[in-house]
């Protein structure tokens, strides 16, 4: 559990990650995220929620133990959000960048958007609770949650 004062108690389990634009850029994985991964699943239940639009999210995960979500419907930007609210959306944290991770940052206990080499969506940069430059630096928040509360607490 995290306490942050005048905010809230956080009681994450999962962490739900988007993967182009937030993990990976053009379908590899970002440099760190592996070891991130890894240290936070002893701690957390990871999940990468992707289009798979370059067919490379198997591959570039093989050595992680986290979750994959392949999205099949027309609409990933519901299929997301369902995704998170399965799992409990209390005790999610959400990360992404594109429009179609609006709700499902807005809908976790804990939205996170990332502001990266591909830009984030404005709609998506307004539903999160908190803004990282980039997806290591979310993932370190829950490795060192008093950076958690020093930006969030009131």
């Amino acid at each position: 559990m995290i306490d942050i004062p005048g905010y809230k108690s956080l009681h994450i389990e999962h962490i739900v990650c988007d993967y182009n634009g937030t993990i990976a850029k053009d379908g590899l994985l970002l440099p760190g995220i592996e070891s991130l991964f890894k240290e936070l699943s002893h701690s957390y239940t990871i999940h990468v929620i992707t289009a798979d639009t370059f067919g490379s999210v198997a591959r570039q995960l093989e050595k992680c133990d986290v979750a994959v979500k392949i999205l099949t419907s027309s609409n990933h930007t519901e299929e997301k959000h369902a995704y998170v609210e399965s799992l409990d959306s209390k005790t999610c944290a959400a990360i992404g960048n594109g429009n179609n991770d609006e709700t499902m940052i807005g809908g976790a206990e804990l939205g996170i958007a990332i502001l990266g080499d591909e830009g984030c969506a404005a709609t998506t940069l307004k539903a999160a609770d908190i803004v990282c430059k980039s997806a290591t630096d979310a993932l370190e928040l829950f490795l060192h949650p008093k950076r958690l509360v020093a930006t969030l607490r009131r």
